[in-house]
């Protein structure tokens, strides 16, 4: 069945907007060894676009694999999934991986007492040397590593095997921005330097125009240019925000879309996220709220300020420089271009109808 507007899982097909220049990027380094990394805010469709890119390999030599380690919570779950993805990713059955498997003395459920990492991360650069082919190795929420016990050690292991081989590349990717970047532009890390750095940036306007457009008429009805642009930019064009919003607004239109039909589409989209919300916020301090309170009405900058803290009670300037760091951390906040802003559109505006 193909859907009119996508969001919450990864796009494919017709319903992937743009992306012509990463894509042809990102393809480039995939069929030129070269390790790639994806930074980007979250909503914005970096699994969906390595997925195109993947996809979009028609060369027999280069194989591509795709893993998400959302859910590995130590080194030892990331080696069990590494190890099956990489054994069925270059295996045509199922019989085939458990023949490379036994090959590679490798155990599909490996156990932390029988682990041994090199083993296990040298295994794609073996298959890739024994089957004269090229292995993209395509990691997805890479910033759990971040949150491994031992997280460095287990960093360092990783970039001590990685950088030496020749017939494997990696594309490192995740949901969670401020701890990518960390692991990969701090000097002081293993991942520093590691490869092709790519900050994902939002959909131009004019590219979603058309295509919101075209799924109007798909289901013979009709938006303007202007209400599709007002779409895009009531969140901020965040990928997949943008099809949500849409397609709340499809379900009201009868015929052709009006601007009450986009107010409220709106007001659907913030009770549908208002529970996440919530629990997002029922533990923030009183100064968090106030924080975030003061960015959502136009604050951005100068935080220390008197009139600043004075107006929405922050504390002092050490207090202040806590709750920026708390709030990064819970990624509620970022800072864009020396601008600190709420890091979810639709989070901002939840607060907006919310506090102010």
């Amino acid at each position: 069945m193909e859907k009119t507007f996508v969001f919450g899982v990864s796009v494919e097909g017709d319903n992937f907007t743009d992306r012509t220049q990463e894509t042809k990027r990102i393809r480039s380094n995939f069929e030129n060894g070269v390790n790639t990394i994806l930074i980007s805010p979250r909503r914005i469709g970096k699994t969906s676009l390595v997925k195109k890119v993947c996809s979009s390999i028609t060369e027999p030599s280069i194989k591509t694999i795709y893993m998400d380690i959302y859910d590995c919570r130590n080194e030892y779950d990331f080696y069990t999934r590494f190890a099956t993805s990489v054994l069925q990713g270059t295996s045509s059955r199922i019989e085939h991986a458990l023949e490379s498997a036994k090959e590679f003395s490798i155990s599909l459920g490996i156990k932390p007492k029988d682990i041994e990492p090199e083993t296990i991360l040298s295994l794609p650069e073996k298959i890739a040397r024994k089957k004269r082919a090229h292995i993209v190795i395509c990691i997805d929420e890479f910033q759990q590593i971040g949150e491994f016990p031992d997280s460095l050690t287990v960093q360092k292991r990783l970039r001590g095997s990685w950088q030496h081989q020749q017939s494997t590349s990696y594309c490192l990717f995740g949901s969670k921005k401020h701890m990518m970047e960390n692991i990969f532009q701090s000097r002081r890390m293993p991942f520093y330097m590691f490869g092709d750095t790519l900050y994902l940036k939002p959909i131009p306007t004019r590219e979603w125009i058309p295509f919101i457009q075209s799924r109007f008429a798909s289901k013979g009805k009709f938006i303007a240019a202007e209400l599709a642009e007002k779409i895009c930019s009531t969140v901020d064009n965040h990928s997949s925000y943008v099809q949500q919003l849409a397609w709340n607004v499809l379900l009201q239109t009868e015929s052709n879309a009006t601007e009450q039909n986009l107010k409220d589409a709106v007001k659907e989209l913030l009770n549908q996220c208002s529970s996440l919300f919530t629990q997002q916020t029922e533990s923030l301090s009183s100064y968090q709220m106030n924080f975030l309170k003061a960015v959502c009405s136009g604050i951005h900058s100068g935080f220390g300020h008197k009139e600043v803290t004075d107006r929405f009670d922050l504390g002092s300037k050490s207090n202040i420089a806590r709750i920026q760091k708390s709030l990064t951390d819970k990624e509620l906040i970022d800072k864009i271009d020396g601008r600190t802003v709420i890091a979810d559109p639709v989070l901002r505006l939840w607060l907006t109808s919310q506090y102010l």
